[in-house]
C-alpha cells in the first residue's frame, strides 16, 4: 500500500512538469496563450533553428531566386539565434539544447527535400509561414511571461526579427 501511495504521489509530483511539455508539444499552450517553460522554451526554439536551418538549406538548392535569397537570410539569421541561445544555455539557464531535430521536424525537411519540382514552391513557402508562425507565437508568450529574466528579454529582442521572417515568408511568391 505504501508503494502504490508513492507511486501515485511521484506521478502528482511529476504532472505539472510533464503537462507543461506536453502543452507546448501539442499546441494547448499556443491555443491558450500560455507562457511555456524555459526548458520547453529551450528546445523548441533550438530544434525550430535546426529545422530552420535545414530546410533553407534544401531552399538555396531547390528554390527560385527569390526562395533562394529569402533561404540565404534565413540560414544567416537562424545560425544566429542558434548561437545567441547556445550561449544563454552555457552561461547556466536551465535548458538543453537538443543534439538533433525532432521527429516531426525531421519529417517536414524530408517531405521538402522529396517534393516533385512542380510542388517544391509551394510546400516551400507554405511552410516557412507556418514555422514562422508558430516562432512569432513562441517568441511572444515567452517574452510576455517567461520565468527567466535574462531568457525574457532575449526572446523580446528577437521578436521583431522572427516577425519580419514571417512578413517575408507570407510574402514569398506574391511579387509583382
Amino acid at each position: 500500500m505504501k508503494r502504490i501511495s508513492f507511486i501515485l504521489g511521484s506521478l502528482l509530483l511529476a504532472t505539472p512538469v510533464f503537462a507543461q511539455s506536453v502543452g507546448e508539444k501539442t499546441g494547448v499552450n499556443s491555443t491558450l496563450g500560455i507562457a511555456p517553460t524555459t526548458a520547453d522554451f529551450v528546445k523548441e526554439v533550438a530544434v525550430s533553428d535546426m529545422t530552420e536551418i535545414a530546410a533553407s538549406k534544401i531552399g538555396q538548392e531547390r528554390g527560385n531566386a527569390e526562395e533562394k535569397t529569402f533561404s540565404a537570410q534565413m540560414i544567416t539569421d537562424h545560425t544566429k539565434t542558434s548561437n545567441e541561445l547556445k550561449a544563454l544555455v552555457a552561461d547556466g539557464l536551465k535548458g538543453e539544447i537538443p543534439p538533433g531535430m525532432d521527429d516531426a521536424s525531421l519529417k517536414k525537411v524530408g517531405k521538402l527535400r522529396d517534393a516533385k519540382a512542380s510542388d517544391f514552391s509551394s510546400d516551400f513557402d507554405s511552410m516557412q509561414v507556418t514555422a514562422h508562425k508558430d516562432a512569432v507565437s513562441l517568441f511572444e508568450r515567452y517574452a510576455k511571461g517567461g520565468d527567466d529574466p535574462r531568457l525574457k528579454d532575449w526572446a523580446g529582442k528577437t521578436l521583431p526579427h522572427l516577425q519580419h521572417h514571417l512578413e517575408m515568408a507570407q510574402n514569398l511568391g506574391k511579387k509583382k
